[in-house]
């Protein structure tokens, strides 16, 4: 397996029973903090922070003209639907 690529170290202020639970994590697994930070980034960023991330493209495809009027979207629905009585 390759090696990521990694940034420039970055200082976290963390409440100290984060902290905690970070080195008794790392101590059980016999991985360093940082792995467990960067593994727990990870999982958050599949998550809550995927949806953060979809939602900022999701506006940038709007503001760029991507984005559909959803009057139009119920309408066209509408007449796939119920051919005849378009509304």
């Amino acid at each position: 397996m390759s090696t990521p690529e990694l940034s420039e170290p970055i200082s976290l202020r963390l409440p100290a029973s984060v902290l905690a639970d970070i080195e008794k994590i790392a101590a059980a697994s016999e991985r360093t903090r940082s792995w467990i930070m960067v593994r727990a980034l990870r999982r958050y960023l599949a998550t809550e922070g995927a949806e953060i991330l979809d939602a900022i493209e999701g506006r940038a495809q709007i503001t760029g003209g991507q984005g559909h009027d959803i009057d139009d979207v119920i309408g066209e629905i509408e007449r796939i639907i119920r051919p005849g009585k378009a509304a």
